[in-house]
């Protein structure tokens, strides 16, 4: 039988327990992974429009993540998955880069800077009114690289609009191709 596990990188202020994360942990582990939730330890706040500040958040999480995961033997799974979110897209690509795991990838609104890092592997969530990252930068690198790229109309960086029953209907959506995906990279 094959040994699959699943590490999830949150957002800063997007946690396991909101929407996203919740439901794609979920179906992950219906499929048969295991669950390995990291977290960043405290980071400086008001990142937002701050690229030091942002880099300098992306390098504290990327270094207490590393020391979480050096606790993970890879080598022991047939299956890798990262679920990532936010800020968590360019920490879980970052160390995908490093480590060379062939990790499957779900990126959740990732922010512009995750590109740095982010490779041709992977499937892409976006919401078209996301103020942390432009569309037209997400589509173009996405389309260097190849990658599905999904795209929620007036969905901000949590993927929701505001308006409840459309973002059930997104969410149900959204997961839809995230099962879909963890089942295509299982065959």
């Amino acid at each position: 039988m094959s040994k699959k596990i699943a590490i999830v990188f949150p957002g800063i202020g997007y946690h396991v327990d909101k929407p996203l994360l919740y439901y794609s942990i979920r179906l992950a582990r219906q499929y048969g992974y295991q669950i390995k939730c990291v977290d960043y330890g405290t980071l400086p706040s008001g990142i937002k429009g701050d690229s030091e500040k942002m880099k300098t958040a992306f390098y504290m999480a990327y270094k207490h993540v590393t020391e979480i995961l050096s606790e993970v033997d890879f080598s022991s799974f047939t299956q890798i998955l990262f679920i990532s979110k936010s800020i968590g897209t360019a920490v879980a690509a970052a160390y995908e880069l490093q480590n060379q795991l062939g990790a499957s990838q779900i990126y959740y609104t990732p922010v512009e800077e995750s590109f740095q890092a982010i490779g041709t592997t992977g499937i892409v969530f976006h919401g078209a009114a996301d103020d942390w990252a432009r569309t037209a930068v997400i589509q173009e690198e996405c389309a260097k690289r190849n990658l599905p790229l999904f795209i929620t109309e007036h969905a901000n960086h949590s993927l929701e609009t505001g308006d409840i029953m459309l973002d059930l209907d997104n969410l149900k959506n959204i997961m839809e191709k995230t099962e879909k995906y963890i089942k295509d990279i299982l065959l």
